[in-house]
């Protein structure tokens, strides 16, 4: 076995940068993407006779191709390319610049394009599977319209250095905290003595807050002999409902399954399709940085783009009226581009004050969908504000222990004592 793994490795580090193993476990290579495909082969054959085709023929191409889309890499082979990432890079160029042609098309397009996004999240949510589409079109979008404030609003000579240092900046600060984000929500981590299929339940103890403690829970291990066997009974209970037999391990107070991501998450928010990874209590924090940054560089980016392309109009109403914007391509372009940027701006301007009311309840967005589903909270505006008082500690105390919160706090399950 040990010569069997270390000649599979040998041969992954002897890979050129075109070269990969396919998933046949096969040498191949990037030059032989359209080359010895029976499965299409197969395919083509049934239908020019004309034959039934075999039930699992659609899915077998769709993996020889999935397989076989790759891009030469430096180091261990060709990297595999996820066909979601493709679509933004495509779609968002080729419709806003379609969008500038006139002003009846940037109105389709602009209701289209959201709607379109709806749509598609509609439908990966409902089948709970990852993808990187979402994460491809903010990150491209952000690039995007960095790259026309370059090329289109800079040579028009409105902005100047100062400004387009201040936009650099805050682009920067924002993939900063979004890599910062991507890096780990804070896992809870199973116990090699649990991995088997047993069960060890915990309890609080007596005299400690059952909150977190800097990303840390204090557990004692029950006996069930002698005065204890009642609460232990009860604390079994409790922890069959907290275990996870997805990941085998008793997960604490607030943490929850990420049936995207499948693993448990330490004081799980949400899953964020815009970052491809979920919003726990290691990542909560740089999570909402991010929004912070991104929604004043766009604000104050935007604010930019209309100063330029409607100087004379007062800047709260050029994005509603601005005559003349589509007289030339460029400033139609700019005009378009910038109410693209207010649109994304304006949803996650509500994504950010969800997030600042539900902390300062101390609710997270899994216990308030859970709580509403319930019915077991008290809610306001519309479900915009949700309170279920059961972690809540005032205002202040609230946020202090968000601002608290572990830095690390991907920790294992305790070592089972009392098996069930």
């Amino acid at each position: 076995m040990k010569k069997r793994n270390n000649q599979v490795q040998q041969e992954e580090e002897s890979l050129c940068c075109c070269e990969y193993v396919n998933r046949l476990g096969e040498r191949s290579h990037v030059a032989a993407c359209c080359c010895d495909c029976e499965d299409l082969d197969d395919a083509c054959d049934r239908f020019l006779k004309r034959e039934p085709q075999k039930p699992e023929s659609l899915s077998q191409v769709a993996d020889v191709v999935r397989d076989r889309i790759r891009v030469p890499w430096l180091w261990g082979g060709a990297r595999k390319v996820d066909l979601s990432v493709i679509p933004p890079l495509i779609l968002l160029p080729t419709l806003l610049h379609l969008a500038a042609l006139h002003f009846l098309l940037g109105i389709v397009v602009l209701i289209g394009l959201p709607c379109l996004v709806l749509w598609y999240y509609y439908v990966t949510h409902r089948k709970k599977g990852q993808t990187l589409f979402f994460l491809s079109l903010a990150l491209f979008s952000l690039a995007y319209m960095y790259y026309l404030f370059i090329t289109e609003v800079l040579p028009r000579g409105d902005v100047g250095l100062a400004q387009v240092s201040v936009v650099t900046l805050g682009v920067v600060l924002t993939l900063a905290a979004l890599a910062y984000t991507k890096r780990e929500p804070g896992l809870v981590l199973p116990h090699q003595e649990v991995v088997h299929s047993t069960v060890t339940y915990y309890s609080p103890l007596a005299d400690k807050d059952p909150a977190f403690n800097g990303g840390r829970q204090d557990v004692t291990v029950l006996n069930r002999t002698g005065s204890s066997e009642q609460s232990g009974v009860e604390v079994k209970d409790s922890s069959r409902r907290n275990w996870c037999s997805t990941c085998k391990v008793v997960r604490p107070p607030r943490a929850g399954h990420c049936r995207i991501c499948g693993v448990c998450v330490l004081r799980l928010d949400h899953h964020c399709v815009w970052i491809n990874s979920c919003v726990g209590q290691a990542n909560h924090r740089s999570f909402l940085l991010s929004l912070v940054l991104f929604l004043l560089t766009s604000v104050f980016g935007i604010s930019l783009v209309l100063q330029s392309v409607c100087p004379r109009q007062h800047l709260l109403t050029s994005l509603l009226y601005c005559p003349g914007v589509y007289n030339q391509y460029s400033t139609a372009l700019c005009f378009t581009c910038a109410w693209y940027s207010s649109i994304v701006t304006g949803g996650l301007l509500h994504l950010l004050v969800v997030q600042v009311i539900n902390i300062s309840y101390n609710v997270t967005e899994r216990e308030a969908r859970i709580a509403l589903r319930d019915r077991t909270a008290r809610s306001a505006y519309w479900g915009l504000v949700v309170d279920t008082g059961v972690y809540s500690r005032g205002f202040r105390g609230n946020w202090a222990e968000f601002m608290t919160m572990g830095d690390n706090p991907s920790i294992p399950c305790p070592a089972p004592a009392d098996l069930v």
